[in-house]
């Protein structure tokens, strides 16, 4: 993996991404419906990258069948899951209990080895799950800040991988306006608002699509330099790896972004 990796819910021509210099790809396994079949999908299709779900609902697949799917394509999988929501454990017939317990036990029926798994994580509970169970952890919505706290707690070893969203080449105006229609929503959501808060962000930032602050500190806009700044300064504040997630339909080369490794 190299520092920088492409995040996206649907991808298009992968393969071309690939000869551009991308070597990582992220896709989110939201309920799980389809999902695997969209990870073997993207692994045929960029047969020299890793493929990593960022992340993929427990409740949508059964330990036996991920652990059977990674049997089949281990050598370029990274496999982040997330414990979503009482919601879609219940669509499943399933109990969500206590979500540090539940993703303890399904790590613990889980046939993949620890150096394949991250977690997609937030608070310092699941974070501690993370770096004692896998590799890592994937978490969303984050500002360097979140990075260089979590480092300086769990120390150097354990991966961090960010999500950062990114808008290249618009005013900022239209760069907030793209922002909030793409990612604004999850603002809403209690685990996203709960780090938010613990990151410093009040009320006055937690509104309906986020503030001019939030949205900047969460989203970065601008030249393919400001990018390049921004994911930066997630690796000098600890990350190893930063997942990309370009809004619109801009897709900027590699090179223009980050450096190789």
């Amino acid at each position: 993996m190299k520092q920088a990796g492409l995040w996206s819910m649907k991808f298009r021509d992968v393969a071309e991404f690939e000869k551009l210099g991308w070597d990582t790809f992220w896709t989110p396994g939201l309920d799980g419906s389809g999902a695997l079949g969209n990870v073997a999908r993207l692994l045929a299709a960029a047969p020299k990258s890793t493929v990593a779900t960022g992340v993929l609902n427990i409740w949508g697949q059964t330990p036996r069948e991920l652990s059977d799917f990674y049997a089949t394509h281990n050598d370029r999988l990274l496999v982040g899951l997330g414990i979503g929501n009482a919601a879609g454990a219940a669509a499943r017939g399933q109990d969500y209990g206590n979500p540090i317990a539940s993703m303890g036990r399904y790590l613990d029926q889980l046939e993949i080895p620890a150096e394949r798994l991250l977690l997609g994580a937030l608070g310092p509970k699941m974070v501690d799950l993370a770096v004692a169970r896998t590799a890592g952890w994937h978490p969303f919505l984050v500002t360097p800040s979140y990075v260089a706290r979590e480092r300086a707690r769990v120390g150097q070893g354990p991966l961090i991988a960010p999500h950062q969203a990114v808008v290249v080449g618009l005013p900022p105006a239209e760069s907030r306006a793209l922002a909030r229609a793409q990612v604004g929503m999850f603002i809403g959501f209690p685990a996203y608002r709960n780090n938010l808060r613990r990151l410093g962000f009040t009320d006055d930032d937690l509104v309906p699509g986020g503030s001019d602050r939030l949205i900047d500190a969460l989203v970065a806009h601008g030249s393919t330099s400001d990018i390049a700044d921004r994911v930066q300064q997630h690796l000098d504040a600890g990350a190893d790896h930063v997942a990309l997630h370009v809004l619109g339909s801009q897709t900027p080369t590699f090179a223009s972004i980050v450096k190789e490794n």
